[in-house]
């Protein structure tokens, strides 16, 4: 397992370090000049306590930013989840072509506005025959709710409803999933707020990983962390030269 350090105003690798955790980040960033951290405006993150854990040790003063794809993503889990518990506790078996939270799963999925009329009374029609406590309606309207999140760039409106969201997902009478999303909202608000300033994402990041999978795959493992650092650092198109001198032979 590997962490790539990305540059995502410029869509850079500057290196790839071993592990899953904080540790080997925290080293390469230690490794670094003081100045050089501190220039570090932006610090985007995928909802990871590990990550988190780096940029609050190295890069203080550095704004985290929660990157927006992860958040949606996390709504649509605990959507999801919720779907597959009713559909459990409702039927007692696990999805079938014929019950209608499995025939509703992928419009679930679908940004509400994406969906036609026809498309919206059918989605409302399987709720009603499968949802009979309407905790998957809640959801669905849950993940819609965090979407908006994004609607728009105004700090003080995000910042007041990302707040209204922690206070009303974590209602006693909504279901447990929504509760559990209230509470991860409330946790990262600050971080999730702060795009609406920073318009960075983790997108770049996201590429650059997929290159180094791609890379894995054509060598049919990672067996050699030295070898496998290398080929990143210039199969990712911009490589950066000054490392030369770490690269051992």
């Amino acid at each position: 397992m590997v962490d790539q350090i990305v540059d995502v105003r410029r869509g850079q690798l500057l290196d790839v370090v071993p592990g899953r955790d904080s540790t080997e980040p925290c080293r390469w960033l230690a490794a670094r000049d003081e100045s050089w951290r501190a220039g570090i405006e932006w610090a985007t993150l995928d909802l990871s306590a590990s990550y988190r854990t780096v940029f609050d040790t190295m890069v203080p003063d550095a704004v985290q930013v929660a990157d927006p794809f992860h958040v949606v993503k996390l709504a649509n889990t605990g959507l999801d989840e919720c779907r597959r518990r009713v559909q459990n506790e409702t039927l007692d078996h696990r999805g079938r072509h014929d019950d209608p939270l499995w025939r509703a799963r992928r419009r679930l999925s679908i940004a509400s506005e994406r969906l036609s009329a026809d498309q919206h009374d059918k989605l409302m029609g399987l709720l009603r025959a499968g949802d009979p406590h309407q905790e998957v309606w809640f959801a669905w309207n849950a993940k819609e709710v965090v979407r908006q999140i994004y609607d728009h760039t105004d700090v003080e409106l995000a910042t007041e409803w990302v707040a209204e969201i922690g206070r009303d997902f974590t209602d006693r009478e909504m279901p447990f999933e929504v509760r559990r999303l209230g509470r991860t909202i409330a946790r990262w608000a600050p971080q999730i707020v702060a795009w609406h300033r920073s318009h960075v994402t983790n997108s770049p990041t996201e590429a650059v990983h997929n290159l180094a999978k791609r890379i894995k795959r054509v060598a049919f493992g990672l067996v050699n962390f030295r070898h496998h650092r290398v080929r990143c650092l210039l199969y990712a198109g911009k490589p950066d030269w000054t490392l030369l001198p770490t690269i051992q032979p």
